[in-house]
Formats: C-alpha cells, structure tokens, sequence
C-alpha cells in the first residue's frame, strides 16, 4: 500500500515538474519568478533539478543536430560575414569623416539650438511669470485703490474694495510673503477705516450742533411761506391747492438720499447757502445738511458688525446736543431774536432728527424720537413759562406768541405733536391781556390827562363826520344847528372808544392761529374787554375824578362823557359780534360790564361833585366874620354870602348838560350841606353870646339863600322843594326874632306844629347865648322894670325848654 501510494505521489510530483518545465519554455523571462517561486516552495527540489539538466542536455542535443544540419551554411555566413566587416569598416571611415565633417559643419547650429533652448527656456519662464503676475496684479491694484480710497477719505468704498481683496484675490496668491504682510494689514486698515468714519462723523455732530439754528431757521421759512400760500388760498377760489403733506415734504429727502448716499464722497458739514438771495426760494432745510458722514459711518460700522455700538454712540451724543439745545440763554426774554434762536436751534435738531429717522433703517426710532421731544416739549414749555414772565410788552408777547405759534405748525409738519404748546399758548394768553391792561392804563391816563374837558367845537361837516366816524354818536337836533356848533362830550370819549376797540383788535391778534372756535375766541376778548372797562379804564376814570386839582367844569364834563360812553356799549357788543360771528343770543356768551364801569365812575364823579360843591362852600364860609354883639342891624346880606349865591349860580349854570336828576341833587346837596353849615356856625361852641341884632343880620343871609333857592337855579323842582333845606333855620329864626315861644310851647309835639322843624336842644342852646348877653349888656339896667321882665321871660322859657328836652328824653 504504502509503494502505490508513493508511487502515486511520484507520479504527480513528476507531472507537475513537466508543467513547470513547460511554463518556463513558454514564459517570458521577465515573469519566470512566480513559477520557479512554486518550484522553491515545494519539497522536490532535487529531483525538479535533475528534470532540469535532463531538459538542458536534450536541448543541447537538438541544438547540436540542426547546428551540424546547417553546417555548410554556416561557414557560408561567415564568409559573408567576413566581407560585410571590410564593407562595414568603409562604411564605418566613411560615417566617421562624414560625422566629423557634420560636426565641424553643426557646430554653429548646436550652439544656434543651444542658444534656442536657453531662450525657449526662458520663454517658459516669463510666461510663468506673467501668469504669476497676472494674478498678483489684481491684488496689487485693489490694494493701491484700497489706499487712494483710503487717502480722500472714501471710506465706505474703501471697505468694499478691502472684502472683495481679502476675500476675492488674496486667495489666489495667499503664497507669496507680500500677500501675508497684506494680509497682516487688514485688519489694521479696518480699524483705521473705523477710526476715520467716526472721527468724520463726529465733525458731522459738532457742525450740525453749530448749525441747528441755521437748519431750524430755514425750515421754520419754509413753514411761514406755506403758512401764506394757506391763507392765500383761503382768501382765493380754492382750485386744487392744499398744505403740503408729510410726504411731499419728504419728496426732499428722497432726492437728497441719491446725492447723499454712501456712494457720495462729499464732505460732511452744512452746505453754503449764504449768497442766496432773499427773493429766491427758500431751501429745503435738509438741502441745507449733508448727511453723507451719517450713512458712510453707519454703513461701515454695519459691515464690520459694530452697528449696535454706533447706534448707542450716535444717540447718546444726539441726547447729549439736545440738552444743550434745550438750555435757553438767561437773556432770551429781553427781545424776540433770543426766543428766536432758541426755537431756530430746536426745530434744526428735531429735522435732522426726524430725517435720519426716515432715511436710515433703525439708527434712531420712533421710540427714541418720541423719548426726545417729550423731553424737549416739557423743558421748552419750562422755559417760555419763565422767560415769558418776565415780558412787559404786549407787542413782544404778541410777537412772541407768532413765534411760537409758528414753531409748533414747523414740527408738526414733521410729525411732532404740539398740543402742549398750545394749551401753553393760553397761559400766555392770559399774561398777554395783562401785559394789554398796563399798556391801555398808561394809554387811558395820557387820554384822561391831555383832555381840556371841554365840549369838542366843530366849524365844518367835515370835521363832523370826522369826528361822528370816530364815535357812535346821533343827535338830530344838533346836526340841525348850524355850523360852527358843539358835541357834548368832549375829546376823550373818541378817542377812549377807538382805543377800546384797539383793545380788541389786539386780543383778536393774539387768538389768530390758535385752532380755537369761534365762541372761545369771542368768549376771551369779551373777558379781556370787561377786564378792561372794570378794572384797567375804571381806575383811570376814578383817579381822574379822586385828583385834588379837579375842578366842578371837568367833573361836569366827566359825567357827559361816562354818560355817552355807557350808550356806546351796544356798539362795543355789535363790533366783537361782527369780528367774531357770535351772536349775542349764543348760549355762555359773556355780556360787556362797560355798562355798569361808566355808572360807577358817573356816580363817583356826582359824588366828587357833592363833596367839591360843599368843599367850595365851606371855603365861603370860612370869609364870614359876623359881629355877633351887633347891636344894629345892616341893610344888606353878608358880602362873603354874596359871592356865594354867585358861584353857585354861576356853577349850576353849567349843569345843563348834566342829567336832571344830577343837577338837581347838586342842588339839593349844595342848600342842603349850605343851610347846616349855616346852623352849626350859628350854634359853634365858640359863639358864646350873641345879640338879636346879630341874629337879625344873619336872618337877612338866610333870606339870600331863601331867595336863591326860590329862583329856581336847577330845573325840574317842584314849588317851595328846594326851600325846605333852609326850613330848620328859618322855623328857628322866626321863632327868635319873632319871640312866639307861647306859640311854640303850646303847639310843642304837634302834626302841624308853626316850629316843628325847631328842635328844643337847639332853641335852648341859642336861648343861652341871648341870655348870657342879656345879663353882660344890662348889668346897670337890670333895676328897669322891662329888662327885669325880659329876663325873667328868657328864664322861664329855657326853665320849660329844658322840661321839654327831659320828658321827651325819658
């Protein structure tokens, strides 16, 4: 078993041993590795080694037998061989001259191809090099216009130009050591683009805050010249006109953005437009502003991711200028150019404000904007509250009042509500009619002082109508007269009603463009006219009438005049309704009290008459020198008396003008205050005695003024009225001369007692002085029997005056 089965193994290791050997005569020697490899790993080495050598020897054989086969031919070939070599080393000395000569001949063309080689060579090279610098260009070129934007300050361009280099071409040669000094740079020409735009923007804030007023002044204009269009307008058949609207105001900034953009490479700052001239039209007063500085800074800070730090920036500066511009001068009140500047300054801020808003997206907001002006709208109404104060002069308020007025119609174009402002307005209104009231008193004093107080002549129709034109005034009669004749009244009456309604007129100013109605307008100039007549013409009129040197003449005229002016009041109330439209029957519409002013300066100036009457009749009085132990008795009234009766005659003559019931209660003022006068002098203290003679010439002096009264010096009394002033005296003096005391004694306390107007104390009083003399002038008569019963009657009498006096007091 064990020999067939190595047997059997021969056999395979002997048929594998014919195919390697097969494969080998058949393999190319290159690739003869992989089977002498499979040779090596098996374990029959030897024996494929004898196979080998056996193959070798059988080839050899073979190649013995064709060898001495072709023999013959061989020796043949050789001989060829032989002679080919002779032909071969002819051919070889003839290549060799033939080389040597084409050596000696090329030599030039090798040096010519070398020559080219090198010149092809560097051909290569600077083709290379030109692509080389073809991309290094761009990058080159980009950098030396990064550094001329850089150098006119084109800084938003700049920063453009600095991404598409780093990001664009700086890739493309990121090899090159000057490409990585570049990129080094970047991120120090980005800081210096930053540094720049803000230091632009920074010279942007400081000329804008040095030009607000000039920015505010010129919107301002342009509110005032739409103001009038307005009005124009309204005065004309409207066509199709209206007010600007907020976008059409805009249409200004929507042209000034294409020139203003971050593409501009204008300068920041105000442009000039100082040589303009005042009839051109007035500037948009953002074409005033280059906000280029505003857009690049805020563009650039956008692009590098610093928005949020510039809009905090931005703000906080533009916080900073508002409360600078919000700090009025201590001196604005003193004239309108302060308050002028002022209001310049603010609208200026605010419409730069209100542009940015409007051309940037989200610099500012509405937030922010808002935050502003209710911080600007409560220190500005602050400050007009206080500077305002201070204002004395009405055409300054007023004046001051259209300013702000146009101010606040200025900002609310842009948007800007201004009903503060007004409600504001109205406080100032009512400083407005004070400062009116102090203005008219000194009006009204110069009127009352230059006046003559005299009835105004007239020689011409001319001068009446004049003078009817100026003053509400109808008297048939007296256009009847004939030229030259006399108003009643004398100048000031005209001349206080025109300025009454200059009054007017001035309130009426003050309430234009305040969008008040028509009932709220009428209602304050009807307040401020009252005030007027109560208060402001009232004073006037009792200074006049309360002045020491004031004379009957002027006081009479005073009355004329208070008296035609109170007609006048309808006509006052007729002119407000006219410039008003408010009927009188409206509901809440204030009534004049002018009425009522002229009354009370009519009454006051009666009263002063009353009191000057009796003041001149004391001064009369103070004349009399009666001899009250006159023993016989004059002809003729006291002369003092005289001269008395004559002024009075005199005055009341010229109270024909006056209303009869004023002459008529001077008159009766006048006796009344003349005949108590009279009494007490009679019964003064320091009249201790007096005589019937002296009692006799007084009798006569109060028959005088009997006389007067019974001559009717007044119209308008009644009989025996204006007599019964002088009744105590004259019941008293009959009593005495007549010595009816029987009578008197018995009627005492009767209805129609004869003396019931003699009072007992004061018949008692007299009777002491009669006795008192009685006693000094008879001290050696008294042993006559008719003196003794004389006396011993006045006894009697005053013993049963003085029963009287004490029944009638218990």
């Amino acid at each position: 078993m064990e020999r067939a089965k190595m047997a059997e193994e021969s056999l395979e290791t002997a048929a594998e041993h014919e195919r390697i050997l097969r494969e080998i005569e058949s393999t190319d020697t290159a690739c003869i590795g992989p089977t002498l490899r499979s040779v090596y790993d098996g374990e029959e080495h030897g024996r494929f080694m004898e196979k080998l050598e056996t193959r070798i020897r059988n080839h050899d054989r073979e190649i013995e037998k064709m060898c001495n086969f072709h023999y013959q031919g061989f020796v043949d070939s050789i001989t060829e061989l032989l002679k080919v070599r002779g032909e071969a080393q002819k051919l070889k000395n003839q290549v060799t001259d033939t080389n040597r000569k084409l050596q000696h001949e090329g030599k030039e063309l090798v040096i010519a191809m070398e020559e080219l080689k090198q010149c092809r060579l560097q051909q290569r090279n600077i083709s290379a090099t030109v692509d080389k610098l073809m991309l290094c260009l761009p990058v080159l070129e980009m950098y030396s216009k990064l550094r001329d934007q850089m150098k006119t300050k084109r800084h938003y361009p700049a920063l453009k130009t600095l991404e598409h280099l780093e990001h664009t071409y700086l890739p493309q040669v990121s090899h090159y050591r000057f490409c990585k000094v570049m990129v080094d740079n970047i991120p120090k020409l980005r800081e210096e683009i930053k540094d720049v735009s803000m230091s632009d923007l920074k010279d942007f804030l400081e000329s804008i805050r040095k030009h607000s007023d000039k920015i505010g002044e010129t919107a301002m204009k342009q509110a005032q010249q739409q103001r009038n269009l307005d009005n124009i307008v309204l005065q004309q058949p409207r066509i199709g006109s209206k007010r600007k609207s907020k976008k059409d105001v805009y249409t200004i900034f929507d042209a000034e953005m294409e020139s203003t953009s971050p593409k501009s490479e204008q300068d920041s700052g105000i442009l000039d437009v100082e040589d303009e001239e005042d009839d051109e039209e007035v500037p948009g007063a953002q074409d005033l502003v280059d906000f280029s500085p505003v857009y690049r800074c805020l563009h650039i800070y956008s692009v590098l991711g610093a928005r949020e730090t510039f809009e905090n920036y931005y703000r906080k500066q533009r916080r900073k200028q508002a409360r600078l511009v919000l700090q009025p001068p201590s001196n604005m009140h003193e004239t309108l150019d302060g308050y002028r500047k002022y209001f310049n300054q603010i609208v200026g801020f605010f419409v730069v404000e209100d542009h940015i808003l409007h051309t940037t997206q989200g610099l500012v907001n509405r937030a922010y904007i808002d935050e502003l002006w209710e911080m600007a709208l409560s220190k500005t109404i602050a400050a007009l509250r206080t500077h305002s104060s201070y204002c004395s002069d009405p055409n300054l308020v007023l004046d001051l009042k259209n300013l702000i007025v146009l101010f606040a119609d200025t900002l609310q174009v842009y948007g800007f509500p201004v009903n503060q402002l007004f409600d504001m307005l109205l406080e100032i209104r009512d400083q407005y009619s004070e400062t009116l009231l102090k203005k008219w008193a000194g009006v009204f004093r110069n009127i009352l002082d230059s006046d003559n107080y005299s009835p105004i002549p007239v020689t011409s129709e001319e001068t009446y109508k004049k003078v009817v034109g100026q003053f509400p005034f109808q008297d048939i009669e007296l256009e009847k007269q004939p030229f030259p004749k006399k108003f009643p009244f004398s100048e000031f009456v005209p001349k206080v009603y025109n300025q009454i309604k200059e009054f007017i007129y001035a309130c009426l100013k003050f309430s234009e463009d305040l969008h008040l109605s028509a009932t709220e307008v009428d209602d304050m100039i009807r307040k401020s006219t009252n005030l007027l007549l109560t208060r402001t013409l009232s004073n006037s009129l009792q200074n006049v009438i309360k002045r020491k040197n004031i004379g009957l003449t002027e006081l009479v005229q005073i009355i004329i005049n208070t008296t035609h002016l109170e007609k006048s009041c309808k006509y006052l109330e007729e002119f407000i309704t006219n410039i008003t439209n408010v009927l009188p029957e409206t509901v809440h519409t204030t009534k004049l009290y002018g009425t009522t002013t002229f009354k009370d300066a009519r009454h006051a100036a009666e009263e002063e008459i009353y009191t000057n009457l009796n003041q001149k009749i004391d001064q009369f009085l103070q004349l009399a020198d009666y001899d009250w132990m006159a023993g016989e008795l004059e002809s003729k009234a006291s002369d003092y008396l005289v001269d008395l009766i004559a002024f009075l005659r005199s005055t009341f003559a010229v109270f024909t003008h006056l209303p009869g019931k004023v002459a008529q209660t001077a008159c009766m003022s006048a006796c009344k205050h003349l005949a108590t006068s009279l009494m007490q002098l009679l019964l003064e203290a320091e009249v201790r005695q007096l005589t019937l003679g002296a009692l006799q010439q007084f009798n006569l002096d109060v028959r005088e003024c009997e006389q007067f009264a019974r001559s009717g010096p007044v119209p308008g009394f009644q009989e025996d009225t204006l007599q019964l002033a002088f009744i105590d005296l004259r019941q008293l003096l009959d009593l005495f001369i007549q010595w009816d005391w029987s009578t008197y004694l018995a009627d005492y306390g009767q209805p129609n007692c004869k003396y019931l107007r003699v009072n007992p104390v004061t018949a008692l009083t007299l009777l002491e002085k009669m006795k008192d003399t009685s006693r000094k002038n008879n001290m050696f008569a008294q042993f006559r029997k008719n003196e003794r019963d004389k006396q011993k009657l006045i006894d009697t009498v005053a013993k049963q005056l003085r029963g009287l006096i004490s029944s009638h007091h218990s």
